[in-house]
């Protein structure tokens, strides 16, 4: 059980990757008066928790509804997380989460909480595949409020990065940016592949 805690827990951090949307929030909110700031790095993180509990929970179901197996789903988001991973390490993915934030706020999204910080920077593909992924081995026994709990703690975090955003955002600088979205990517990377095997494996358990 720890190790499916621990696992769960690094997979979900690489994706959402709270420190790397550090940037994204300071573009998202720029412009904005201090006193509201707060108010955003609270309610995106509640918004995007909300999302992917609601994953968490009926995501099975939805599964078994629309006719899609498990191990099928399990390549499917493990070659997706690798393309997450892809662009971790040799894109720009820090900077380009930024500057689309910075579009949605000068086209005067309605609420930045809900975009882009919400959907789909925190509970954006990447997040929702991995959190289906681990539901789908944790099932709905002892495991889900694991799952939830999980869940949960990464918002937490991406609540703390974004009250913290200025004095991290000047901490790393582009350098340790973009040195901090490649390690993370390469340990995505891994777990994305892992996932394939584990997706494979089943497939063949499961022939005659």
């Amino acid at each position: 059980m720890i190790d499916f805690t621990l696992s769960a827990f690094v997979t979900l951090l690489l994706v959402v990757d709270p420190v790397g949307l550090a940037p994204a929030f300071l573009a998202a909110t720029g412009g904005m008066p201090d006193k509201t700031m707060p108010t955003i790095a609270l309610r995106a993180p509640l918004i995007a928790a909300s999302i992917l509990v609601v994953i968490a929970l009926i995501g099975n179901w939805l599964l078994r509804q629309l006719g899609i197996g498990i191990p099928a789903f399990q390549i499917a988001g493990g070659l997706l997380l690798f393309g997450v991973s892809y662009q971790m390490i040799f894109g720009d993915r820090p900077h380009r989460e930024a500057r689309e934030a910075d579009k949605a706020t000068s086209e005067h999204a309605s609420d930045v909480a809900v975009f882009p910080l919400a959907i789909p920077m925190m509970a954006g593909p990447g997040a929702i595949a991995t959190t289906l992924l681990l539901t789908g081995d944790a099932g709905y026994g002892p495991r889900l409020p694991i799952i939830i709990a999980v869940v949960l703690a990464v918002c937490l975090l991406c609540m703390l990065c974004f009250v913290s955003a200025n004095m991290i955002a000047r901490s790393l600088g582009r350098t340790g940016n973009a040195v901090l979205s490649r390690v993370l990517g390469m340990l995505l990377a891994a777990y994305s592949v892992q996932f394939v095997i584990n997706g494979f494996a089943a497939v063949r358990a499961s022939l005659p």
